[in-house]
């Protein structure tokens, strides 16, 4: 999941970040001819509460998956177990001031374990669908080289009771936690990645392809890649502009790499990935706005689904630096990948704006992609402070459903941080996060009945979890996580999803 409102390009960078550069990385950059069509203002509150409200009861097409979303480093615990290699999580867990609180995911919810557990949790919410991650270091504990047995043997146990329990294990092959070794040969910006990523994703399709048929190559590609690489805050703690450029290109690689390993490996197995989206407003009705809400489209939502869908990076931008990015003859065909569906990842929307031409001097991002990006405050605020606007849900599967010609699109991720606790008889009462995925279904819906082909939704989380650089301080779960005792205990919010799937629809609000 995305954990923090991400501003694409926008960390503080100075303009000496580009005079530092050689000049030579910036030559042969490409203008695009089209700038893209504007998007409409920002609906007003009140149009929001009438034409997103939940009023009347909407059921579901038969058939569609119910389900929750975890992540491997986020519930697994277990870090140095049974072979596992060194993650760059653990590293940067470790590592003084840069968790919250000093928290790190060495036990986390200790899955490792306790999956039993959590698979009876979602035996007893009626789920028909299971988002969970392999980590790479346990299946490759250097990112190279043989089988971890121990590994695929965890993966295949949990596997196997996911089956039993009639659950689909629908399975991201990459949430983050990227083998040490690799990123201390240069991680993401290094080329070689890509062939490594191929050489694992074979691997685990191999073990698991038999009872496998969903896969999800990445989680959010653009959050890992910007926080990562050039922000800094999450791992591996890079801020370097020249590093995120070269590591946006070669997850896109890899995405088509990773695509073409699963298929040679499983022909008919389903492959997508599950990218972090966000409908882009503009702040205001003015043209200089509007552009600028094409380009925020372009870099938040399909910098990564481009390349794979149509072999090219969004035409909205007027520039590309293709030589800072390290793209070589022959690169965008390989980047291509027929994705079977369409993963997103939608919890709040973004508003656009022109920077002025002062901004554009000083601060490198802005320079590069002239867009100023920040979080809406119309909506009320969960609390971890994103706003909740259920009408983005309707806005960007619509948009993606008329952009690409009606795709198969799963909700690989959508919920709220509430951290509310149990109370005196040990109940936990949450009633804004079920209000927030009532609403939130109720826009989904709307979109199905106007055409969208969306098979799935999946809360974000199963159980409260570490929530990476906020560790444990932040609570999304469907499922009360006493991180003492490590006793998971449904939520109400829980216990309504469980209404919600058996019946296969979102009743009246």
């Amino acid at each position: 999941m995305r954990l923090t409102r991400r501003h694409f390009l926008q960390s503080a960078l100075s303009a000496g970040a580009v005079a530092a550069l050689p000049t030579t990385l910036f030559s042969g950059c490409s203008v695009s001819s089209k700038a893209g069509t504007a998007t409409a203002a920002s609906t007003p509150a009140r149009q929001f509460s009438s034409s997103f409200g939940s009023s009347a009861e909407i059921a579901f097409p038969k058939g569609f998956f119910w389900g929750t979303a975890t992540a491997a480093y986020q519930i697994e615990g277990g870090w140095n177990e049974d072979g596992k290699g060194e993650s760059i999580w653990d590293r940067f867990a470790h590592t003084l001031g840069k968790i919250k609180n000093g928290d790190t995911g060495d036990v986390a919810c200790d899955s490792y374990h306790r999956w039993r557990d959590d698979i009876a949790l979602m035996r007893a919410m009626n789920l028909t669908s299971y988002r969970f991650s392999i980590s790479w270091p346990r299946i490759q504990p250097s990112g190279s080289g043989a089988v971890n047995p121990k590994g695929v043997d965890y993966y295949s146990r949990v596997v196997d009771a996911l089956l039993e329990a009639h659950i689909r294990p629908f399975v991201t092959l990459y949430h983050w936690d990227l083998p040490q070794a690799l990123e201390d040969a240069g991680g993401w910006p290094n080329r070689d990645t890509a062939g490594r990523f191929a050489d694992y994703v074979q691997l685990v399709v191999q073990a698991l392809g038999d009872r496998v048929s969903d896969w999800v190559l990445f989680n959010e590609p653009d959050a890992f890649v910007d926080l990562g690489y050039l922000e800094g805050t999450h791992a591996p703690g890079r801020k370097s502009l020249l590093d995120f450029l070269r590591a946006t290109h070669v997850v896109n690689l890899a995405l088509g790499e990773g695509f073409r390993a699963v298929k040679a490996a499983r022909p008919r197995a389903r492959v997508g990935t599950a990218f972090s989206m966000s409908p882009c407003e503009p702040a205001s009705n003015s043209e200089e706005d509007k552009l600028a809400a094409e380009r925020a489209h372009a870099i938040t939502n399909i910098w990564f689904l481009e390349p794979a869908l149509r072999g090219r990076y969004p035409e909205a931008l007027t520039f590309l630096p293709e030589t800072a990015m390290g793209i070589r003859s022959g690169d965008m065909e390989k980047t291509r990948a027929a994705l079977d569906f369409i993963g997103i990842n939608l919890y709040y929307r973004t508003i656009a704006s022109a920077p002025g031409a002062m901004e554009r001097t000083v601060h490198t991002q802005e320079w590069l992609f002239p867009v100023k990006m920040d979080g809406a405050h119309e909506g009320p605020r969960t609390d971890i402070g994103w706003e909740v606007w259920p009408k983005s849900m309707y806005d960007i599967v619509m948009r993606v459903t008329r952009d690409y010609n009606r795709p198969v699109i799963e909700i690989t991720e959508s919920g709220c941080s509430y951290n509310d606790a149990p109370d005196a008889s040990g109940v936990i009462h949450d009633p804004r996060r079920i209000s927030y995925h009532h609403a939130y279904l109720a826009a989904l819906g709307r979109a199905i009945a106007e055409g969208a082909d969306v098979r799935g939704y999946h809360v974000w989380s199963l159980m409260d979890n570490f929530e990476w650089a906020d560790g444990f301080s932040q609570r999304f779960g469907l499922a009360y996580v006493d991180f003492k005792t490590l006793k998971r205990t449904i939520k109400d919010s829980g216990r309504w999803y469980a209404k919600v799937a058996a019946e296969n629809r979102v009743g009246a609000g």
